[in-house]
C-alpha cells in the first residue's frame, strides 16, 4: 500500500499487460451473455431515477466490461472506474464545507507571511490578508475568524474567486492552466501547520453538519453566503456499489485536499472507497507530521508548490501514475487502450481529460461547463452519457456552448476552439439535457 504522505512516491513496477484492441471489445456470444446469465450479474437499482436511457447504457457497459463480460478470468487486470468528487458523487463542495467549518471554529493558523502560502499570491492579496487578519496573533496561532468577519471574508474570497474583497487579483505569474489553478492548490496550503488527523477531524465535523442540514440550506462565511448542505447522490452510490460487485476497481480523483476527500469517500455512510483508492492533492509533511505548503508531484514534475495537482490534464497524470504506474513525462499523455479507465465520471472542465480518456463510458453531470459539455454533446465516440444533476438540476442554458471559438481552456489561460482528435473543430452545441 502506498505511503500517501512520503516526500517521494515509490511506484510498483507496472505489470506486463496483454495487448487489448483499440476498440471496445464486444463480449462473445456465450451462455454468460444470455438473459438468464445476466440476471445474476450486478444490476443498477431500478428504483433510482436516471435521465432517459442512461441507466441502461451504464448497465450495458458494466455487463460488457465487468465479471459477466470481458473481465471473467483472474488472469486479467481489473477494469477501472474513476470519479471526480464534488458535485459528481456528492451535491455541493466538500472543500468549501471544510474551509467554512474551519473558519467558523478558528482553525486557520496565522502564517509567517501570507506570501509564503502560495508562490503565486500577489502583493495586493498579501496586503489585503494582512490588513484584514492583522498581526496581533502570534505566527502559528489560530486566527479568530469566527468573530473577525473581515479576515474570514478575505480568506474565503481568495479561495472562492481568486480575488481580494476589493477585486484585485489574488494570484499572478505563470502556471499551466491545464495542470493547476492556484486557488485550488491554496486550500491544503491554508492548513499548513496542522496534522493530517486534525484536518480529517475538521472534515468529519463539517460533513456531519452538512449532511444534517436540509436540502437548500445556506450558511454564512464572513459576508459570503454559500450552500450549507451536502448530499451523497444515491444514484452514484448505487453505481459505485454495482461497479465494485462487477469486479471494477473504483477510484476518486479530486482537485481537493486528499484527507478531506478520504473522509467523505470512505468510512461509515460514505461510498466505500478507501484511502488507497482516493487520489487528490497530496501535501508533503514536515518531520513532525504537519502539513506544509509543498505538494507531491506527478509525472516529470517533482515535489512542488502547486504546479501539478489533479486538475484537467493533471487528473490524467495522476491516474496514469498512481493506477497504471506510468512514470515521468509520459504520465501526462493519453495512454493505450489497456492503460486507460473503463468509466470516468465528472461534472466540470477540470474532469474533461480523464473522463474523455475512458474507453467504455463518459458520465457527465451537467453543470453548464463549456469545454466539458462541448465534448459531451459532440459525443464523438457515442459513449458520452449526459445526466442533469440529481439534486437541484440547473435550468437549460439558453445560449449555445461556444465550442467552435472559446470553450477550450488553453495552457496559457486563454480560450480557444474545442478540437476532435482528428483536428476538426467541434461545432457550437445546444444544451439539451437539463
Amino acid at each position: 500500500m502506498r505511503n500517501r504522505h512520503a516526500l517521494a512516491l515509490t511506484l510498483a513496477t507496472a505489470a506486463t499487460l496483454a495487448a487489448v484492441p483499440a476498440a471496445l471489445p464486444v463480449a462473445a456470444a456465450t451462455p454468460a451473455n444470455s438473459p438468464a446469465a445476466k440476471a445474476h450479474c450486478p444490476q443498477l437499482s431500478k428504483k433510482l431515477t436516471w435521465y432517459g436511457d442512461n441507466r441502461d447504457r451504464l448497465q450495458q457497459m458494466i455487463d460488457e466490461r465487468g465479471r459477466c463480460g470481458s473481465h471473467r478470468g483472474h488472469d486479467q487486470k481489473r477494469p477501472v472506474a474513476a470519479f471526480d468528487w464534488d458535485n459528481t458523487v456528492a451535491k455541493n463542495d466538500v472543500t468549501d464545507a471544510t474551509i467554512a467549518w474551519a473558519l467558523h471554529h478558528d482553525k486557520i493558523l496565522r502564517p509567517a507571511t501570507w506570501k509564503s502560502t502560495s508562490k503565486w499570491l500577489t502583493d495586493e492579496a498579501d496586503r489585503a490578508l494582512t490588513a484584514a487578519c492583522g498581526t496581533d496573533v502570534p505566527v502559528g496561532a489560530p486566527l479568530p475568524t469566527s468573530t473577525d468577519t473581515a479576515c474570514a471574508d478575505e480568506i474565503f474570497e481568495v479561495r472562492e474567486d481568486g480575488k481580494t474583497m476589493s477585486g484585485a487579483a489574488a494570484f499572478a505569474g505563470e502556471w499551466d492552466h491545464r495542470h493547476t489553478v492556484p486557488q485550488y492548490a491554496w486550500v491544503p496550503q491554508l492548513f499548513a501547520g496542522h496534522t493530517v488527523k486534525e484536518l480529517e477531524s475538521y472534515a468529519a465535523k463539517a460533513r456531519k453538519e452538512a449532511l444534517a442540514a436540509p436540502i437548500g440550506a445556506t450558511q454564512k462565511v464572513g459576508t459570503h453566503e454559500i450552500p450549507g448542505y451536502i448530499r451523497y447522490y444515491e444514484q452514484q452510490r448505487d453505481l459505485i456499489r454495482t461497479l465494485k460487485k462487477a469486479g471494477f476497481d473504483v477510484y476518486i480523483v479530486s482537485a481537493g485536499s486528499e484527507p478531506v476527500a478520504e473522509v467523505w469517500a470512505g468510512g461509515k455512510g460514505g461510498v466505500g472507497i478507501d484511502r488507497k483508492h482516493t487520489i487528490a492533492i497530496r501535501s508533503v509533511l514536515d518531520r513532525k507530521g504537519r502539513i506544509t505548503t509543498w505538494n507531491q508531484g506527478c509525472g516529470d514534475v517533482p515535489v512542488n508548490q502547486g504546479e501539478a495537482i489533479p486538475y484537467i490534464d493533471g487528473k490524467r497524470c495522476w491516474i496514469n501514475q498512481e493506477i497504471y504506474g506510468v512514470k515521468g513525462k509520459s504520465a501526462w499523455d493519453k495512454q493505450d487502450w489497456s492503460h486507460r479507465i473503463a468509466l470516468g465520471g465528472g461534472d466540470a472542465d477540470t474532469d474533461v481529460t480523464f473522463v474523455g480518456d475512458a474507453t467504455g463510458a463518459h458520465l457527465v453531470l451537467n453543470r453548464n461547463k463549456s469545454e466539458f459539455m462541448c465534448r459531451a454533446y459532440d459525443n464523438a465516440d457515442g459513449r458520452w452519457v449526459v445526466n442533469p444533476m440529481f439534486i437541484e438540476p440547473l435550468p437549460r442554458k439558453t445560449d449555445p456552448y461556444p465550442c467552435s471559438t472559446a470553450a477550450y481552456n488553453e495552457h496559457d489561460g486563454s480560450k480557444g476552439p474545442v478540437l476532435r482528435e482528428d483536428g476538426s473543430v467541434v461545432p457550437d452545441q445546444a444544451d439539451s439535457v437539463f
